[in-house]
């Protein structure tokens, strides 16, 4: 039996944080990374506007990628000030909701207008049984590295992988799925209650909508309980329950550019937070889970020998129940195109499907474990990940969210 009992994980009180920069949707390597492109022009008066027929949060003024690298408190705190989040309604999420939750469709790649209509495609049915060589992306650039087929953590799932979990959320009548990290608050030392994921787990993009409902589940079926379509129970599958969301940020360039149905230079910003409860009170998640993981903001890429991907990918071939990984072994590359000026991102090989966005990639530091980046994007064959790189920008909203939290 878990723990913390199904009553407790879902009352969380009615109180909302006002420091949110929220929910929102799409998940796994499901985003498609088309060449060529653009950022989300600003209209004349510093705002961005909604693509035609989305609605949601009103336009906002975006800073320009060298304002936002010396952005101080105060200007994260008016960010931040601009929207909220609202806790996961009592009882929602249900097993079945659980099992039933899926990943934003495998969006396709913008067409390139010198070829011919491509016929639409349905994810892989089974995993490539071989690796595919390395090949030089179109356009230029590091070659791209080869296929890596993810491999499922044994169960039950080492003390060091309960700081991985699932993130559930509900877009409109639909409900879906991430991935996240419980990562180290610097303020809380030892008592971390932050969970580091994708923006576009937890905000939709330009002239998009927060969504409801979202809860993050460590250690999610670490014994399996539900593998292999076993009926397992709810506190098998959630050994530490449900901690609802109270907090969130996401960038402001994601917040203001970004369509989250396709890659872009938004991309190399889709890092997000969010700040959980316990259900039950009592204990942080980083107490309860027992540990969590700092972040390595501006690692040297020469020092990132070797970078490993961590996530729930539930596109066919894989179902959602299982903490998959894909261990690179060698140093990620970097990613081709995008915005010059701004980070470029990390590139490995990897063919986890959608459910995995937001997953963490972990590296070593000082013999210890560091998260380095977050499952962003891929492409259609499964074949690669990529995810930003976390430096200033990043490391600001950290340091902002946690003094904020505290």
């Amino acid at each position: 039996m878990s723990p913390i009992s199904r009553t407790k994980r879902a009352a969380l009180g009615a109180s909302v944080v006002t420091l949110t920069m929220v929910l929102a949707t799409a998940c796994g390597p499901d985003n498609s990374d088309p060449a060529g492109a653009q950022t989300a022009a600003p209209t004349a008066a510093g705002t961005t506007t909604a693509p035609p027929g989305k609605t949601g949060a009103a336009p906002i003024k975006l800073p320009t990628v060298e304002e936002l690298k010396g952005w101080k408190f105060e200007d994260w705190d008016k960010w931040a000030q601009q929207n909220v989040i609202t806790p996961a309604v009592k009882g929602y999420w249900t097993l079945q909701k659980l099992l039933d939750a899926k990943p934003k469709p495998m969006p396709s790649p913008q067409p390139d207008p010198t070829q011919p209509p491509a016929q639409p495609t349905a994810q892989p049915t089974a995993q490539p049984t071989a690796p595919a060589p390395a090949t030089p992306p179109p356009g230029g650039g590091d070659p791209m590295p080869q296929v890596i087929e993810a491999k499922p953590a044994a169960h039950p799932f080492a003390k060091n992988l309960h700081v991985n979990g699932k993130i559930f959320f509900k877009d409109g009548n639909e409900d879906y799925v991430c991935s996240g990290t419980v990562v180290s608050d610097p303020l809380n030392p030892g008592k971390s209650n932050l969970v580091w994921t994708a923006s576009h787990c937890l905000h939709s993009g330009k002239g998009g909508k927060y969504y409801t409902n979202i809860s993050f589940a460590p250690a999610y079926n670490s014994n399996g309980a539900l593998s292999g379509g076993k009926k397992g129970d709810e506190a098998a599958a959630e050994p530490y329950g449900e901690w609802g969301a109270v907090g969130g940020m996401v960038s402001p360039q994601w917040a203001g550019e970004a369509d989250p149905e396709h890659g872009g230079p938004w991309s190399q910003y889709d890092f997000g937070i969010i700040r959980v409860a316990n259900p039950s009170g009592g204990k942080s998640l980083e107490e309860t889970v027992g540990g969590s993981v700092p972040i390595w903001f501006n690692a040297p890429r020469e020092q990132l020998t070797a970078v490993n991907s961590y996530g729930y990918p539930a596109g066919k071939p894989f179902d959602g129940t299982e903490l998959d990984h894909c261990d690179s072994g060698k140093a990620p590359v970097r990613k081709p195109g995008g915005d010059p000026s701004r980070p470029a991102m990390l590139v490995i090989g990897c063919n986890m499907t959608g459910g995995s966005s937001g997953g963490g990639w972990f590296a070593t530091k000082d013999g210890k474990q560091v998260l380095v980046s977050d499952t962003s994007v891929g492409n259609a064959a499964n074949t690669y990940e990529a995810g930003p790189y976390l430096e200033d920008v990043a490391a600001h909203m950290l340091d902002y969210f946690a003094k904020k939290s505290k």
